[in-house]
């Protein structure tokens, strides 16, 4: 039983690893190693406009394969890095950065999170406020407390009836 645990460990860990090993075909690759270690750098920091959340370096999308090649090719045709980046984003613009330059037009992808963050507290906060307060307890009146006394000795001198229909 524990032989099979570990066996299907193991093949869990290789199969979530499986994607993204299979992500860069080796059609894709450079012969030169240097220009290939390159273009997976410039690779893992654009995103796949198709997944979104995975650099195209991850994705088995075929958008993600032609980003892929289109760098290899700015590489091959001897381009820098900044280079093979900035003619990504004027084709794509910034969104197509992982990491998107902190500049006047991408204030919101930085300041957003933060600026939903406080909208909701500020919310959280004015709903707290707007709540009724507490009802505060004030205690009986000395008639009260009589009354209380009247009605509790009655239910006391009553007999105990069974349980079924009262009426």
């Amino acid at each position: 039983m524990r032989m099979v645990a570990r066996l299907l460990s193991i093949l869990l860990l290789v199969l979530s690893l499986a994607g993204a090993a299979f992500a860069v075909e080796p059609s894709e690759m450079l012969k030169d190693p240097a220009l290939e270690a390159r273009a997976r750098a410039i690779s893992r920091e654009l995103r796949c406009l198709v997944c979104q959340n995975q650099s195209i370096d991850d994705s088995n999308a075929d958008l993600a394969h032609d980003l892929r090649m289109i760098v290899r090719e700015r590489l091959s045709a001897g381009d820098s890095d900044a280079q093979v980046k900035a003619y990504l984003v004027a084709r794509y613009g910034d969104f197509v950065l992982l990491d998107p330059p902190f500049e006047t037009k991408t204030l919101i992808l930085w300041l957003g999170p933060a600026l939903v963050l406080l909208l909701g507290a500020g919310g959280i906060y004015a709903a707290v406020r707007r709540r009724p307060a507490a009802a505060v307890e004030t205690p009986l009146s000395e008639a009260e407390r009589q009354r209380l006394a009247e009605i509790t000795a009655e239910d006391d001198a009553k007999p105990d009836r069974p349980m079924g229909r009262q009426g």
